[in-house]
C-alpha cells in the first residue's frame, strides 16, 4: 500500500518488467471500469437515494459517506465474487502470488485516493457555488433527461478540470517517490542509478511561478494545454498518470454526474475544514454538508 501511494517502483526485476506490469495495471483499470460501469452507476444512485431521503436541514458526514462509497466501488469492481470461496483464494495465491499482492495494494490505495478525491471535490463544490453551477450546466447539457452512459461521461470536459483542480488545490498526494532507473544529473549533482528520489509534489502543486493565484480554486486554468502538460509530467494525467488516480477520476466523475444532476451541495455555515497532510491529504475532522433537491 505504501509503495502504491508513493508510486514507488522496486527494481527487483528490470525496467522492461516494470513497464510491462504498469501496462497490465492500466489495461486492468480500463477493462474494469468499462465492464463494471453499470455497477458504479448503481452504487452512485444508491448514495443519491440516501441523500434524497434526508431532510434539507440534516448534516451529512461527507468523509464517512465517501469512504463507504469508495470501499464498495473499489472492492466490488476489482474483486467482484472471484474470491468468495477461500479455496479459490489459496489456489490463486499459490499460482499467482505477485498478481494477488499487487491487486490488494491497488485496491487499498484506490479506496483511499478515491474517497479523498470524492470528499475534496464535493467540499470545493459547496464552497465555490459558481463552479458547481457551471458543472451542473455541463451535466445537464451532456445528459439532459437521458441516462448517464460511458460514452457521454467522456464528454464532461469541465468536470475533468474540476477534478484536476481539486487534486492540485487539495494537494491530494503531497509526496511521491521513484527509483532512478538511470544515472541522472541536476546541475553539478549526480543522482546514481537505483537512488530513491522523493518529489515534494505538495510544494510544486502550489508554486506561484507555475500556478498563478495558486491558492485560488480555478478549474478553468486547465483550459490551457500547457497547464495540462505540466500536470501530466507530475503524474496526475496523461501517460504518467498512476492507475489508482485514473480509477479515482472515473469513479468521482460518475458520482458527481449523479449527485450534482439532482442535488444542490451546500456547505455548513461556520464550518472550518482543517487539512491533514499525510500520504493522501485528508481533513482533520469530519467534513459536513447539507443537500437540497434540484427537482
Amino acid at each position: 500500500m505504501l509503495k502504491s501511494l508513493l508510486r514507488y517502483q522496486s527494481d527487483s526485476g528490470n525496467v522492461s518488467e516494470n513497464l510491462m506490469r504498469k501496462k497490465l495495471y492500466e489495461n486492468g483499470v480500463t477493462n474494469s471500469l468499462q465492464s463494471n460501469f453499470a455497477l458504479l452507476l448503481k452504487l452512485s444512485e444508491e448514495l443519491l437515494d440516501k441523500w434524497l431521503s434526508y431532510p434539507e436541514s440534516q448534516h451529512v458526514p461527507l468523509c464517512q459517506h465517501m469512504l463507504g462509497f469508495a470501499m464498495k466501488s473499489v472492492t466490488q469492481m476489482t474483486m467482484g465474487s472471484t474470491f468468495e470461496d477461500e479455496q479459490e483464494v489459496i489456489r490463486f495465491q499459490k499460482n499467482h502470488g505477485t498478481i494477488l499482492e499487487d491487486s490488494m495494494i491497488f485496491s487499498l490505495a484506490s479506496c483511499i485516493i478515491t474517497a479523498k478525491l470524492c470528499t475534496w471535490a464535493v467540499c470545493f463544490l459547496t464552497t465555490y457555488e459558481e463552479v458547481q453551477k457551471k458543472l451542473y450546466e455541463e451535466i445537464d447539457q451532456i445528459f439532459g433527461k437521458g441516462p448517464v452512459t460511458p460514452e457521454k461521461i467522456e464528454e464532461l470536459r469541465y468536470c475533468r478540470q474540476v477534478l484536476c483542480e481539486t487534486v492540485r488545490t487539495a494537494r491530494l498526494t503531497p509526496v511521491s517517490a521513484r527509483l532512478q532507473d538511470i544515472e541522472g544529473k541536476i546541475d553539478k549533482f549526480i543522482i546514481p542509478r537505483e537512488t530513491l528520489v522523493l518529489y515534494a509534489l505538495g510544494v510544486v502543486l502550489q508554486d506561484p511561478s507555475t500556478w498563478p493565484s495558486p491558492y485560488k480554486f480555478d478549474p478553468e486554468r486547465f483550459d490551457d494545454e500547457s497547464v495540462m502538460k505540466t500536470f501530466s509530467l507530475l503524474g496526475f494525467s496523461g501517460t504518467q498518470e498512476c492507475p489508482e488516480l485514473r480509477f479515482a477520476y472515473m469513479v468521482t466523475t460518475v458520482l458527481l454526474s449523479v449527485l450534482v444532476r439532482r442535488l444542490h451541495l451546500l456547505s455548513v455555515e461556520g464550518q472550518v475544514i482543517e487539512t491533514k497532510y499525510e500520504l493522501v491529504t485528508s481533513s482533520k475532522e469530519e467534513a459536513w454538508i447539507t443537500v437540497s433537491k434540484r427537482y
